[in-house]
């Protein structure tokens, strides 16, 4: 059982977790620990069979377990100590933790923390789908787990609401095993994921895609019998005469994540309402001085490869902060979502420094430049909240930026404003 004083903590054994870590320990200190609760590391990437994942970080193609070895296997070799099964029941400001597992309660005392907890998919009960509470509801990451880690096919005949990406990786993976998608069920008027897996997983299979679309009532008693399927207004209230009803055994739910934070609530973080993860600045702390955040528990991100960045920045700045660094108070800017920009991460920078900015946009455009206040920072083709936008502030645009000041707005425009 470990206990007592670590250099730096790591709660999360998953993509992001792994990789801060690794580069805290790379960065020369002696005690590094990862604490996860589960049974083995690597997260969510074990069940994940299909390939795709390390285009941008390994430029190679390669399956959730292959892209998770790599960093399992050299998480290993650096001495990085990892505590299974285990699970942060307290956590206080002073980055202290009582951690509970098989062996009993610990307590844990981090120079400096990294938050990796990731993110948990959306049930139905959030979503008030009504009607009966029969067996067949799955959310699709459960039907992943229980078709590429357990075997188990969940049903014969399927509806999948949301167009997430895993939701249509297992229209795709269910298609491939004999199963029915009857339909693929989205209240936008645009899909929920990548456009890459809108493409392979549904037009590929020929899977019919339904926009503007959403699930208004289940049946069934013992096991799901079908479900009522309407069309939605632009406020996605069901439509009165569009309802139709689809027969299926099985509705499986992938309509969006929410990252998981409660031992940021614990510590005293603060938590963006937007994005529902803690506030960072660019070097990922947190409002809590040593305690830092990174991957799908600071915002959902679309690919493990940026996940991964921002591990490996958490775990930087956690080893700088363990010895010694501490966070500059002046010249702090607060980041404010502009034009067409729902959020923007980090919420704060330190005036001057070189950040990357990841944004996601409120609707879908074409032809439009991104700005930070009226500066000019990048051209885009075209943009949708479904995919994540990142670049970097560098000197160049701080220079053009003039004098000191204590907010910035990003936006997103048309060319041709």
């Amino acid at each position: 059982m470990i206990s007592g004083v670590v250099d730096v903590a790591v709660v999360g054994g998953g993509p992001a977790g792994l990789a801060a870590a690794i580069k805290a320990k790379e960065s020369g200190l002696e005690k590094v620990v990862i604490i996860e609760r589960g049974g083995y590391l690597g997260g969510l990437l074990k069940q994940c069979i299909h390939n795709g994942f390390g285009l941008f970080y390994f430029r190679e193609d390669l399956t959730g377990p292959e892209y998770a070895r790599r960093f399992i296997d050299k998480a290993h070799d650096l001495g990085v100590e990892v505590m299974l099964g285990s699970m942060v029941v307290k956590m206080r400001p002073d980055r202290s933790m009582v951690v509970s597992s098989k062996e009993g309660l610990s307590c844990l005392l981090p120079k400096a923390t990294v938050l990796a907890m990731g993110c948990r998919e959306r049930s139905r009960e959030s979503l008030s789908i009504p009607g009966t509470r029969p067996a067949g509801i799955f959310t699709a990451g459960t039907a992943q787990r229980y078709v590429n880690v357990e075997g188990f096919i969940p049903g014969k005949e399927v509806v999948i609401l949301g167009s997430g990406d895993v939701g249509m990786i297992m229209a795709r993976r269910l298609t491939l095993e004999g199963v029915a998608v009857r339909a693929v069920v989205e209240v936008l008027p645009y899909v929920g994921g990548l456009i890459r897996n809108e493409v392979q997983c549904l037009h590929d299979f020929d899977i019919p895609l339904w926009l503007e679309h959403t699930v208004t009532a289940v049946h069934g008693v013992e096991r799901v019998e079908a479900v009522t399927v309407a069309r939605v207004d632009r406020n996605w209230k069901p439509i009165a005469g569009t309802e139709r009803t689809i027969a299926c055994d099985t509705l499986l739910i992938s309509a969006g994540l929410i990252p998981e934070n409660e031992l940021s609530r614990l510590a005293g973080v603060a938590l963006d309402p937007v994005t529902g993860g803690a506030e960072i600045d660019e070097n990922m702390e947190t409002s809590v001085a040593g305690i830092f955040s990174g991957g799908n528990c600071v915002h959902v991100n679309d690919l493990v490869d940026n996940v991964t960045w921002e591990g490996e920045a958490a775990g930087r700045s956690a080893a700088a902060c363990a010895g010694g660094r501490k966070r500059a108070e002046k010249g702090r800017i607060k980041l404010k979502a502009g034009r067409n920009v729902s959020y923007v991460v980090p919420q704060t920078i330190t005036w001057g420094e070189e950040a990357t900015l990841s944004i996601r946009v409120k609707e879908p455009a074409e032809q439009v430049r991104l700005r930070v206040g009226d500066i000019p920072v990048r051209a885009v083709r075209a943009v949708k909240p479904s995919e994540m936008i990142k670049f970097l502030l560098s000197g160049k645009e701080w220079a053009k930026l003039g004098g000191e000041i204590d907010e910035l707005s990003i936006t997103c425009d048309s060319r041709r404003d």
